[in-house]
C-alpha cells in the first residue's frame, strides 16, 4: 500500500524515463492531474491523456526525450513535502529552482500551480515537488 502518493507518481516518470519507456501509465486522483498539467504546460511532457476506465481512472503520460542526445528531458523530481514533514512556504518565501529554470510546484488555496504563478496570485501554500 503506498501513502504517499505523490512521490510514487514523481518515481513513476523518473524510473520510466531513465529507463527510455515513451509512455507511463499512473494511478489517477485531482492533484496528480493537476501536476500533470504543470508538466505538460512547462514543456516537461510531450503529452497526457486522463483516461475514467475505473473508479479511480488512470493518466497516460508521453515522456518528452532530446532529439539528438536522446536525454530525458526531466533531469530531476524531487519530493519536498512528505506527509512525515510538510513544507510550508508564505507568499514572501516561495522558492526559485535553479535560479528560474527550474519549476517548483506549490499547493496553495487557490489550487496547484507553479511558484512563479503563486508569486502572482500573491499567495503560499505547501511546497509538494521541484522540477528541473
Amino acid at each position: 500500500m503506498v501513502t504517499d502518493t505523490i512521490a510514487d507518481y514523481l518515481t513513476r516518470i523518473r524510473n520510466a524515463s531513465r529507463a527510455g519507456h515513451r509512455v507511463v501509465d499512473i494511478p489517477s486522483s485531482n492533484v496528480k492531474k493537476e501536476i500533470t498539467k504543470i508538466l505538460f504546460d512547462q514543456g516537461y511532457i510531450l503529452s497526457y491523456k486522463f483516461e475514467q476506465d475505473k473508479v479511480q481512472g488512470s493518466i497516460k503520460i508521453a515522456l518528452k526525450y532530446n532529439k539528438v542526445t536522446k536525454e530525458p528531458v526531466i533531469k530531476k523530481l524531487q519530493r519536498v513535502s512528505k506527509p512525515g514533514l510538510r513544507k510550508y512556504v508564505g507568499k514572501q518565501d516561495l522558492p526559485r529552482v535553479l535560479n528560474g529554470l527550474g519549476v517548483a510546484i506549490v499547493s496553495t488555496s487557490h489550487g496547484v500551480m507553479t511558484s512563479k504563478q503563486a508569486q502572482d496570485e500573491n499567495v503560499g501554500g505547501e511546497v509538494l515537488c521541484y522540477v528541473y
